[in-house]
């Protein structure tokens, strides 16, 4: 879903306290009552929620379903949550000022550019309009934030990246595919990742993926290949699965079969499969629904006009604002040989939904047998 515009500091209390489609445009249709912003009775309480992807995206598929949910428990006789997601940073401008025209009580934001956000999240400010950051931390008077420890998941990825080396660990060359230095999180992740990379390999190529777009991955990773040669890139540190994915298809394009060890981020099915095929060696499994379940919680706390300092289990800056209570949820790295006690476990996936007629000897391998 760290730190190119960046968290400039994370104070942690404890760990251990955290257990769409298609964008609108102006004219964005908002259902549901709608009070004046600041809190009212719990019955008329309406939560604007806002997402950088929808549809078959992990926010589309994940992270609404599990915020609306939780709403709805929180609050069985609210109007429905209003969701809108787009993948473009001045239609979710537009679509943020619209909820405030409308006088939603309190709004849920994944920034899609955290940065160009700003105006739309002081006029909430200015309207008395709280709102809680939600994976990405957007720039402004945010009154809450919840994401996945950015720094715990770029070390994980380099550690697995390091271990899937072997030998070629100690010395070897990799390329880091990070992405977009508009999402504070691309940062933060790389930071985490060069603390454990640096010193033990050659980073023989490093780009910041302009959108997150697989397509803008695919073309670098080609150059990359194309620079370096084929044979002598050891690993690729891919920030998340789509990016893994455009990493693996230059390395077929290039008739690299097997690729090397190549990263990701996200649990993605299609990831998953990779996985399980030998093309992509780990992924990133960031537990969605205690993320979910804590912007909720904010939410309603917010919106009914109440403190979040029960909620967070610390505080983060950001460029714009000091002590911004906050969630910061650790996360889980997936390997063929944990799928079943994490992902299959979890509910995430069933073993039917990987393990498809083309997966099913490689699940056979991996004793995915459901």
């Amino acid at each position: 879903m760290g730190l190119g515009v960046g968290l400039r500091a994370v104070k942690r209390r404890s760990l251990a306290r955290v257990s769409m489609a298609m964008a609108v445009a102006v004219g964005l249709a908002l259902t549901g009552a709608c009070g004046g912003g600041g809190g009212s009775g719990d019955d008329s309480l309406t939560v604007g929620v806002l997402l950088p992807g929808g549809g078959a995206s992990r926010f589309g598929q994940f992270d609404r379903p599990l915020i609306e949910k939780k709403l709805k428990e929180l609050c069985p006789d609210c109007p429905p949550a209003t969701v809108a997601a787009t993948a473009e940073p001045a239609v979710q401008r537009q679509q943020l000022d619209a909820m405030i025209t409308k006088g939603v009580d309190v709004l849920i934001v994944a920034a899609v550019d955290p940065k160009a956000l700003r105006s739309s999240v002081e006029a909430a400010d200015r309207a008395d309009i709280p709102v809680v950051a939600y994976d990405r931390l957007a720039q402004g008077p945010i009154s809450g934030y919840v994401t996945f420890d950015g720094e715990i998941v770029g070390r994980l990825q380099a550690e697995a990246l390091l271990e899937a080396m072997g030998d070629k660990a100690d010395g070897g060359q990799i390329v880091m595919m990070n992405g977009a230095t508009t999402d504070p999180n691309a940062g933060w992740f790389k930071r985490g990742a060069l603390s454990v990379l640096e010193g033990k390999v050659k980073i023989g190529k490093s780009y910041d993926t302009v959108g997150w777009r697989p397509e803008n991955a695919y073309v670098n990773m080609t150059g990359a290949i194309a620079a370096l040669g084929a044979g002598d890139i050891d690993g690729v540190l891919a920030a998340n699965d789509s990016l893994a994915g455009a990493v693996v298809s230059a390395f077929s394009a290039s008739a690299v079969s097997p690729p090397p060890p190549v990263t990701g981020q996200d649990a993605d099915l299609a990831a998953v499969q990779r996985i399980l095929q030998g093309d992509q060696y780990m992924t990133i499994y960031k537990p969605y629904k205690p993320a979910a379940d804590a912007a909720a919680e904010m939410a309603v706390a917010l919106g009914r006009g109440e403190t979040v300092d029960s909620i967070a289990t610390g505080t983060v800056d950001s460029p714009t604002t000091e002590d911004i209570p906050a969630v910061l949820l650790p996360s889980v790295s997936v390997t063929a040989g944990n799928i079943e006690d994490t992902l299959v476990k979890d509910g995430m996936y069933t073993v039917d939904q990987i393990c498809t007629a083309k997966f099913r000897s490689a699940c056979d391998k991996a004793g995915l047998t459901g």
